[in-house]
């Protein structure tokens, strides 16, 4: 396999043998995201945001387009490309300009630069927690990926059989119990398990899903900032998630 040419800054980085593929309908049945929100930028102003030099040149949508195509790499080449990360190190060692921000459950088997088709550095900015949650801290990261870095893109990931919503069900269906911080941590998707404990299919699956939708429709809510940045037109979000 040939290895990956490093592209212009901001741009995704490719294997050359995946670059022919493009995005079809069915792409959308198998992106791992449940919830997606496309945020608009606002001309010079933004561009006087950035702290850390140029931001991506990847439009909302074009950005949606490249993790779309990715994770149909993922699903249908589920082997590794080769990319070449010595490259990509030199490349973003002083600045950084991500294109898409995601916010990803911490399971261990649902990596964003993975299937997402095999990103390298300085590409995804990635706040991670089980559940794909948003507290103050994951806020905060992702208004400084949008605000700070440019990224045009965020991203809620769910996906199935996740634990952490699974837990939800368990409060719900068996008035479960867990020690720690673990049952303050799974509070958040409780409503959403609520909502669809009678919905036909996989109870946890769906949880999964209408909570990261609702994790998706609350951010533009709970953050001013996110909200002046997004407009109608580049907001968007999906119903999907990935499968483990």
């Amino acid at each position: 396999m040939e290895q990956a040419r490093f592209a212009i800054p901001g741009r995704p980085v490719k294997c050359s043998n995946c670059e022919d593929e493009g995005v079809g309908r069915r792409d959308l049945l198998k992106l791992g995201a449940a919830g997606i929100v496309a945020l608009g930028l606002g001309g010079p102003s933004w561009q006087a945001r950035a702290a850390e030099g140029a931001t991506t040149t990847l439009s909302p949508g074009e950005a949606l387009a490249a993790l779309k195509s990715g994770n149909e790499r993922y699903v249908s080449h589920p082997e590794l490309c080769s990319i070449d990360l010595a490259e990509q190190r030199r490349a973003v060692a002083t600045h950084q300009a991500p294109w898409a921000t995601i916010i990803s459950c911490a399971n261990s088997r649902v990596p964003p630069e993975l299937i997402f088709g095999g990103h390298g550095v300085g590409e995804l900015f990635v706040a991670r927690n089980a559940g794909n949650l948003v507290d103050t801290a994951t806020l905060g990261t992702v208004e400084y990926g949008a605000a700070v870095l440019g990224s045009p893109l965020i991203v809620v990931l769910a996906h199935t059989s996740c634990g952490a919503v699974k837990a939800a069900c368990d409060v719900v269906t068996k008035n479960a119990t867990y020690p720690g911080a673990i049952g303050l941590m799974i509070e958040p998707i409780l409503p959403a398990a609520l909502a669809v404990r009678n919905d036909p299919g996989d109870f946890v699956n769906n949880a999964a899903k209408e909570s990261a939708k609702r994790t998706a429709g609350r951010l533009p809510a709970t953050s001013t900032l996110i909200a002046g940045l997004a407009s109608e037109e580049t907001l968007r979000r999906s119903s999907q998630r990935s499968t483990t």
